[in-house]
């Protein structure tokens, strides 16, 4: 049996993209995107369907942040970046999606292959958020 669909999330990128306070804790804001994650491991992204493996790199303060059940977390030892073109050259043939904005990372790892999806991606399949 082949291994699933790999899918690499840019934490510090799809954090940044929804001004909610996340530079007060960047720690925090990893943690919870890393829990909201776990849902898509079973039943996929757009483009993607379910099950996929999925991969949050974190890089600087964010550091340190555990795996769960359905996500494994990568410390960057630098560049969350170079970690992430890092994983889509080491997953050779297997299909890769990269949830990013950067363009400069979507440039990278198309040039290896790796599909891309903009961090909305994930939040159109969020509930809305409670403003009471």
């Amino acid at each position: 049996m082949s291994a699933p669909p790999l899918v690499i999330v840019d934490a510090a990128n799809v954090v940044g993209s929804v001004p909610d306070g996340w530079w007060r804790d960047r720690r925090g804001a990893a943690e919870r995107l890393r829990d909201r994650l776990v849902r898509y491991a079973e039943t996929g992204l757009p483009g993607r369907s379910g099950p996929v493996e999925l991969v949050l790199v974190v890089e600087g303060a964010a550091r340190g942040v555990d795996s769960v059940p359905g996500v494994r977390v990568d410390s960057a030892p630098g560049s969350g970046d170079d970690r992430i073109v890092e994983l889509v050259e080491e997953a050779g043939d297997r299909p890769v999606l990269v949830v990013t904005a950067d363009r400069e990372l979507r440039r990278r790892v198309g040039e290896h292959g790796a599909a891309v999806l903009g961090p909305r991606a994930l939040r159109d399949q969020e509930p809305p958020a409670d403003r009471g």
